[in-house]
């Protein structure tokens, strides 16, 4: 049985939600088998809140989605935070977002310290050697599919060509890209002379109470950063983290992808905390797991921070992880309860969503490179990076290409798009086919 909760924001909605107990077992279930990426999260999502509960109606979860989708970050799993806001406030949305993240976050901290301690063994070497060239072919898959939602004009396919020519051969930053996009986007809608509408709140909340929100959860984001400086110094690698992924979780629109195609270049060659074959082994791990893929940034917390010694250090093992992962989500509470009460008002912003539409499409771009970036790391493993004035290019080395793991892609490839398999047997079929070939080998 359902009751009214006077503390949800939407106090006088038609709608009954679920006692908060209620609320908690469900959030937690869907936490628990939040599989197959944003897709298939929001698909459970709107199963469980909307077809099965009713606990939004099918407008709001839309809209929400819309907001979801305009922010930095995972979306889903700020679209459970905002369901959970709007049905029980803070300590709703605090739930929701929590338990979407926790489950996944054990399980990869779990399997990133089986990675550490086994991840030399042949046959271990063996798997991951399936995992990476399945990985390719996912994230080719995930590049399609935000194509075609994105480049929906001429424009749009230049601003990703730029982009892609901007990051790949130039090597210009990844914020400057966005930026840049931004800028273009705006002014374009700009021309068109397109307005927003007013800012006014779709629940009553005054100017001061969102002032207070947005300071107080920026103060709950970057106190910790503040104090990892002042005790630590901004040389140690908790405070490299910190900063590192505080910044990413400002300029990464566009979803995961678009995180894992500024961090995986900076984690490997601008910090060196990870290899590119260990960047790929992270994302196949993060695939395979319940939560945001987004948690493929704990791995790399917990592998640079626990090798830092000439030994591996657990205790920074669990700090780089509780490290990563503030800096990655917290900033998602944050865009919630401070935009929650303005979703139906933003889905309707033009301005915003022409530029954000431009800044998506520059996402395509940065995604593609992604895409060849790690299958030149993977397919040939010695390829030497060059100049040419200002102009980057790849050499092919002497050893050649790694015919093995483009047999294994090529194969994923078939499951994945020609017998329409889902990405968790595509990764174990292709681990069982590594370990046949490489422990054969």
């Amino acid at each position: 049985m359902t009751v009214p909760s006077s503390e949800a924001p939407f106090p006088d909605s038609p709608s009954l939600v679920a006692p908060f107990s209620e609320a908690l077992k469900v959030w937690a279930r869907i936490g628990c088998l939040s599989f197959g990426g944003p897709a298939g999260q929001i698909a459970l999502m709107h199963r469980e809140i909307v077809d099965q509960r009713g606990w939004l109606t099918e407008q709001q979860f839309l809209n929400a989605l819309n907001f979801c989708m305009l922010l930095p970050g995972p979306e889903a799993m700020q679209l459970a935070t905002y369901a959970g806001w709007r049905m029980h406030g803070v300590k709703g949305g605090l739930a929701a977002g929590l338990f979407f993240v926790l489950p996944g976050a054990v399980v990869i901290f779990a399997l990133a310290a089986l990675y550490m301690v086994f991840g030399d063994v042949p046959l271990i070497t063996a798997i991951f050697m399936g995992v990476k060239a399945a990985v390719l072919v996912i994230v080719l898959d995930a590049l399609r599919k935000i194509a075609g939602r994105a480049l929906k004009q001429t424009v749009h396919w230049v601003l990703a060509a730029a982009a892609f020519v901007g990051i790949f051969f130039l090597k210009l930053p990844f914020p400057m890209i966005i930026g840049t996009a931004a800028l273009v986007g705006f002014l374009m809608v700009m021309r068109n002379g397109t307005s927003d509408g007013g800012g006014e709140a779709d629940v009553p909340v005054s100017d001061p109470k969102t002032f207070r929100t947005l300071l107080t959860w920026l103060v709950i984001w970057l106190a910790p950063l503040a104090a990892l400086w002042i005790g630590l110094g901004g040389d140690h690698v908790l405070t490299e983290l910190g900063l590192f992924f505080s910044k990413l979780a400002v300029v990464t629109f566009g979803g995961a992808y678009a995180v894992l195609a500024y961090m995986a270049q900076e984690v490997v060659e601008l910090f060196g905390w990870l290899t590119a074959a260990e960047m790929l082994d992270g994302l196949g791990l993060a695939e395979t797991t319940p939560g945001p893929l987004i948690l493929v940034t704990e791995f790399v917390g917990i592998l640079a921070a626990a090798r830092v010694g000439d030994e591996i250090s657990w205790t920074m093992a669990v700090a780089g992880a509780v490290v990563t992962l503030w800096m990655t989500f917290a900033p998602c509470f944050l865009w919630i309860f401070v935009g929650a009460p303005y979703v139906s008002r933003l889905a309707e912003a033009p301005r915003l969503r022409g530029t954000l539409q431009a800044v998506t499409a520059a996402v395509v771009g940065v995604i593609l490179n992604l895409s060849l970036w790690f299958a030149l790391q993977v397919l040939v493993p010695d390829i030497e990076e060059k100049f040419w004035g200002p102009v980057r290019y790849y050499a092919l080395p002497d050893t050649g290409v790694a015919w093995e793991v483009a047999a294994l892609s090529v194969i994923a490839g078939m499951l994945l798009f020609a017998f329409k398999q889902g990405v968790l047997p595509v990764l174990g079929i292709s681990a069982v086919l590594g370990v046949l070939i490489g422990m054969d080998g």
